[in-house]
């Protein structure tokens, strides 16, 4: 009778004697040699360089206008008259002028920005409760510890929505007009935007939904709760033209809640609608135009700056040139390396064999 293989005892684990688990298996080492590894940087520098190129030609065909408005024109009366923390409630309205020299084609986006704005202190993101948010009926009225010190208000009623994220929630708004030349006068014609559909799918559809209102108005499932301390209306008028556009799946709100990673950061308002009857189904024709200002936002204690930012996008984005640049860069270095290399092969490599290139 054969023996019988102890499966146990010190020898159990042993991996079987194969040339896999023996790690004997074939195996290709590469001999890094100049004619190899030269012509390799060439032509990534190469590859690096026309990317470069091409992203930042791509870039340069948008079009892009900024206009700080923080103290511009008659807002300048507004921006003084917002470090009063007693007038906080009090309307204020501006005018700025501004024109277009070249005509923006295509479709034109409207952003509001922000410099100087911290929306990435962590503190600051995880105020806010996203049970809440997400219509759950038992956070509407207790709001999360999270959320403090703006989760209830003097009288300990709930805040609906809570935290620290909804509570600073920019609230200026804007109308743009434009100055149309018709004869010898000029003819206000209100640029027409879009103020829906400016969030991801996720956000409007899974992370934000209103609670469920069994009949009733949105108006009384948030009864019993007050909206945040600096908010000039409840959560449920947001948006007093479009009733699918309030509570908690109000774009504006959502596009506020996604906070921004560095200071100065911009966020969309709005698109233009270019409808075929009118002056804008090409674009923004070039000429005068004025921006009508609800001005809301105080800037004063964080030190801040408030534009408007209208520009048009390609498949890469807007005018970011970071990338291009990166690109050229590395291309750049990688060119230099190569030529560096080259010199060192040619001077005392060159001798009929192969220049072993050993990495330590």
């Amino acid at each position: 009778m054969g023996r019988v293989k102890d499966k146990s005892g010190p020898l159990a684990r042993r991996p079987d004697n194969s040339a896999f688990k023996q790690q004997r298996l074939p195996a290709w080492s590469p001999m890094l040699t100049a004619n190899t590894v030269l012509p390799f940087f060439y032509i990534m520098a190469l590859i690096c360089m026309l990317l470069g190129v091409w992203l930042l030609l791509t870039v340069q065909s948008t079009q892009e206008m900024k206009l700080d408005y923080t103290e511009l024109g008659t807002c300048d009366e507004c921006f003084q008259m917002r470090k009063n923390v007693s007038l906080a409630g009090e309307p204020c309205t501006c005018q700025v002028e501004f024109s277009i020299d070249k005509k923006f084609k295509g479709d034109v986006f409207f952003y509001y920005g922000l410099k100087n704005f911290h929306q990435n202190l962590r503190r600051y993101m995880d105020s806010r409760d996203d049970g809440q948010m997400v219509g759950r009926k038992n956070k509407l009225k207790n709001p999360s510890t999270y959320c403090e010190p703006f989760a209830k208000d003097v009288n300990r009623d709930p805040i609906a929505p809570c935290g620290a994220v909804a509570n600073s929630m920019f609230n200026d708004t804007f109308i743009l007009t434009y100055q149309k030349h018709i004869g010898s006068v000029f003819v206000p014609v209100r640029v027409p935007l879009i103020r829906t559909g400016l969030t991801w799918y996720t956000d409007k559809n899974v992370k934000y939904r209103n609670p469920r209102t069994d009949n009733l108005t949105l108006a009384q499932v948030f009864e019993g709760t007050v909206p945040p301390l600096y908010w000039q209306k409840p959560v449920y008028e947001l948006d007093l033209h479009n009733p699918n556009n309030n509570g908690f799946i109000n774009d504006d709100l959502i596009v506020w809640m996604r906070e921004a990673a560095f200071p100065n950061f911009k966020k969309l308002y709005g698109i233009l609608k270019r409808n075929d009857d009118t002056d804008f189904s090409k674009g923004l024709p070039s000429g005068n135009y004025t921006i009508e200002i609800s001005y809301n936002f105080p800037v004063q204690p964080f030190r801040g700056r408030k534009e408007v930012v209208l520009t048009t996008l390609t498949w890469f984005g807007g005018q970011n040139h970071f990338l291009p640049v990166a690109y050229l860069v590395t291309s750049s270095l990688i060119f230099l390396s190569a030529i560096i290399l080259t010199v060192v092969w040619w001077k005392f490599g060159k001798d009929g064999k192969n220049m072993l290139l050993t990495f330590q």
